[in-house]
């Protein structure tokens, strides 16, 4: 029999002890695909990345130069890359514009027929090639997507989604660049 001055082992602090570390070993977890240090053995801005325009073959007319704009744009901030303006770069950057699909979303809640909201999707065929050793290291599709709220006009809904298509490829492109396994 306990002695009234005797207490009674404390499990709430046990419990939490338990759960931070559960939550420290979750914590380190996600950090287990992050890789600390320069991308493939080089340091940030050692390599430049030359951006050719991409050709379009899509219905969708002024896309080439939205898309060539935000890819330089991207690359200049992530900065993994140095942006060869001027000169040849170490990485030829390609690419085709193949596909650019919009499809209905929702619609008008009183009339079945009309649109209200689109998704629109853009899909390059893009390529980056080591130039002194003609090396591919990056050969892949990449899709872009955004929504779009139709409103009266669709054409200027469209026009409004093709900055956004682009900057939504230039993030997915250069993330594959970045964090290349190459």
């Amino acid at each position: 029999m306990r002695s009234t001055n005797e207490r009674p082992p404390r499990r709430s602090s046990l419990r939490a002890g338990v759960v931070l570390a559960g939550l420290g070993l979750l914590a380190l977890g996600g950090c287990a695909g992050y890789h600390l240090g320069p991308v493939a053995g080089r340091p940030a801005g050692a390599t430049s990345v030359q951006v050719t325009p991409f050709l379009n073959r899509t219905l969708e007319p002024h896309l080439t130069d939205v898309v060539t704009g935000a890819l330089r744009k991207r690359l200049q901030q992530d900065g993994t890359y140095r942006l060869a303006t001027h000169d040849s770069g170490d990485i030829l950057l390609t690419g085709i514009l193949l596909r650019y699909d919009r499809s209905e979303l929702s619609y008008r809640q009183n009339d079945v027929l009309t649109v209200l909201d689109y998704r629109v999707t853009l899909t390059a065929h893009v390529t980056a090639q080591e130039r002194g050793t003609g090396k591919v290291i990056l050969d892949r599709e990449v899709t872009s997507f955004t929504l779009v709220r139709a409103g009266s006009d669709l054409a200027s809904a469209g026009r409004q989604a093709a900055p956004l298509l682009a900057e939504d490829l230039a993030r997915n492109v250069t993330a594959l660049l970045a964090e290349g396994s190459w």
